[in-house]
């Protein structure tokens, strides 16, 4: 074993405000904008305000939906690629304040979350096909720091402030080179307990948006992987070593192994998020309405991304009544309600009994870095030790499912670690119901 190698990876630790995001578990993202009255995925700007027009725009439902579903925080597309603001800004008029419903959305949802106990952040689109500045370098920077002044300022608390890496060409055919670090300094200043995730330092893409995840997902990465994101073009400019390393991107296989690991010079937490829809698109579409996710799927993306050492955000769009579809809503409550069938008793707690049991979950102390490398679960069976799950990395989460036994004990074994690791947490549990597709 490498001991300075080791003692480099374990400490990479995350910072409060990651650990509080990765405390949370299950969140939604709610597409919702011009897009959603005009059937469209992205728009292009050119759209008249006059067609956003929600016949009775309830962001209470929203969360009393997210709710019962068992999710805890939600991120409101306050601008997309089109440009259309949800929110009340000063410095455009492509908004929904010069809409036949001039309701600040971002507001009415601020106040909704605060009355239903959610966390809420806001995704900024950095492309914006409507704006006349964009593409004139500061003067368009000057632009977006005073929309993410406005949106970090006006509406409470935010938890996470959400971009992605479009930059396609804008309205006047160019395209802009985003000034990240003073956009982050913005969000540092006004909101400093918030992350700022996939084209940000603190939570990263995982690299898909089917709700897939590795086997093994890693934490401790390398610190470039955060270039990977928000880079438009990876092309080399200068002569810089981490060009001669080999090329890194969001959708490796393995990001943090030891092997990965070995030469790499930087090392950073950067803990994964799951982003996928309910729907085949992200905006609503009527034509979707009977293409919904099962319960049995939804349950199994949860359980490999939650129970995968990541967040999912499940995006949940809006229609164009300005509320939740009834069909996606029904879909959102047997989900909680299943979850809650599943994982509100542990069976493990307290004196041991015989039980049945087809998943196990395991927690590492995350404050202490991610170490836990191999394990195995043991179940005694009939009087003998027999193996039942064989596992990698556990991080914050590992939700491991194995057939139904009958067990008189469990015990765990960490075969591989880097350096001395244990659990914070081991919890035992049964799902005897049969999924609703």
């Amino acid at each position: 074993m490498d001991n300075n190698l080791v003692s480099k990876l374990i400490s990479v630790v995350p910072s409060e405000n990651q650990i509080a995001w990765q405390a949370l578990e299950f969140t939604a993202f709610l597409h919702f904008g011009m897009n959603t009255f005009t059937n469209q995925e992205w728009g292009d700007g050119s759209e008249s305000p006059s067609t956003y027009n929600p016949s009775d725009l309830n962001t209470d439902q929203w969360c009393k939906v997210l709710k019962d579903a068992g999710i805890k925080a939600c991120i409101i597309t306050a601008k997309h690629h089109d440009g259309f603001c949800l929110f009340d800004t000063a410095y455009t008029s492509h908004s929904v304040m010069h809409s036949p419903k001039p309701i600040d959305v971002v507001a009415e949802l601020s106040k909704s979350c605060a009355k239903y106990g959610l966390k809420l952040g806001v995704y900024l689109s950095p492309w914006d096909r409507h704006e006349p500045s964009y593409g004139a370098s500061k003067a368009y920077d000057d632009f977006f720091c005073a929309q993410l002044e406005e949106l970090t300022t006006k509406y409470g608390s935010l938890y996470s402030v959400w971009f992605d890496g479009a930059c396609g060409e804008g309205s006047n055919s160019k395209k802009q080179f985003y000034d990240w670090e003073r956009y982050y300094d913005v969000i540092r200043k006004n909101q400093p307990q918030a992350v700022i995730a996939v084209c940000g330092p603190d939570v990263r893409w995982i690299g898909n948006e089917a709700g897939q995840t590795r086997p093994s997902e890693w934490s401790v990465v390398p610190a470039r992987l955060k270039d990977a994101e928000r880079i438009a073009s990876l092309s080399q400019q200068v002569d810089d070593a981490s060009f001669r390393l080999r090329p890194i991107t969001s959708t490796d296989e393995d990001l943090g192994s030891r092997k990965v690991l070995a030469d790499e010079v930087d090392l950073c937490w950067y803990p994964a998020e799951v982003d996928v829809s309910i729907r085949p698109g992200w905006f609503y579409h009527p034509a979707e309405d009977d293409k919904i996710r099962s319960v049995e799927n939804l349950l199994e993306i949860y359980e490999k991304s939650v129970g995968g050492n990541a967040v999912l955000l499940l995006n949940i769009p809006p229609d164009t009544t300005g509320n939740i579809n009834a069909a996606d809503a029904r879909r959102l409550k047997e989900l909680g309600e299943r979850i809650s069938a599943i994982y509100s008793h542990n069976l493990l707690d307290g004196e041991f009994v015989k039980q049945t049991l087809n998943r196990v979950v395991l927690c590492e102390d995350i404050r202490k870095s991610q170490r836990i490398e191999a394990f195995c679960i043991e179940a005694m069976i009939d009087g003998d030790w027999q193996t039942i799950y064989r596992g990698t990395t556990v991080g914050y989460k590992k939700i491991c499912k194995f057939e139904t036994v009958c067990v008189d004990g469990v015990q765990v074994h960490i075969e591989e670690s880097r350096g001395e690791a244990s659990f914070c947490f081991v919890g035992g549990y049964y799902d005897k119901a049969k999924c609703d597709t």
